[in-house]
């Protein structure tokens, strides 16, 4: 499993870097109609980042004394939420993927776009990336995984700052993010 989250997290972070300044329309997910999956799993992983929760970690971020730490700060800094819901079922093709079509059937109303769409033959993984605009600016990411015996959810609401996010790839635990700057825009070196 710790492989999966790593790949999550990668996955995430990869489609938040295409993200841009906006105030967040309603991107937020309604998961707890997933009350059928949360039935049938093995184990449940629930994360709700939000509320004064974020605006602590945001606080903190930037007052402690390590740079990066403060650079990441920034880059969550209008942030309003980060959900994850991940369910493990014993067996093989336990869930019946309409349990997820909720999820899904959210992602098709307004607002939401379709980013991309990965299949792979090994162990039935699909994965789903989403993302909604307000006007031109990215303000909400969705990433849906399906396994043979996992199914994730995690829901972004809120800009983050793609050049500090870039920046800090490959540091605290952050993937490595190969972003292509264009070269007229890039800060000169000292």
């Amino acid at each position: 499993m710790t492989s999966f989250i790593k790949y999550l997290s990668a996955i995430t972070l990869l489609f938040l870097a295409a993200a841009t300044p906006a105030m967040a329309q309603d991107a937020h997910l309604r998961f707890e109609r997933l009350n059928q999956l949360e039935s049938k799993a093995r184990d449940i992983v629930e994360v709700n980042i939000d509320g004064k929760l974020l605006e602590l970690a945001k606080r903190v971020m930037v007052k402690v004394d390590d740079p990066n730490a403060k650079k990441v700060g920034q880059a969550i800094s209008g942030l309003r939420g980060i959900y994850v819901r991940v369910y493990n079922f014993e067996k093989e093709n336990e869930y019946d993927m309409t349990d997820i079509d909720d999820i899904r059937n959210q992602l098709q109303s307004p607002g939401w776009e379709r980013l991309a769409n990965v299949r792979s033959k090994k162990n039935n993984q699909k994965v789903d990336i989403y993302t909604m605009f307000t006007g031109d600016t990215m303000s909400g990411v969705a990433v849906v995984v399906s396994e043979s015996k996992t199914v994730a959810f995690i829901n972004v609401i809120g800009p983050i700052d793609i050049d500090l996010l870039a920046e800090m790839s490959g540091k605290m635990n952050i993937p490595r993010l190969e972003i292509e700057r264009d070269p007229s825009t890039a800060k000169p070196k000292n």
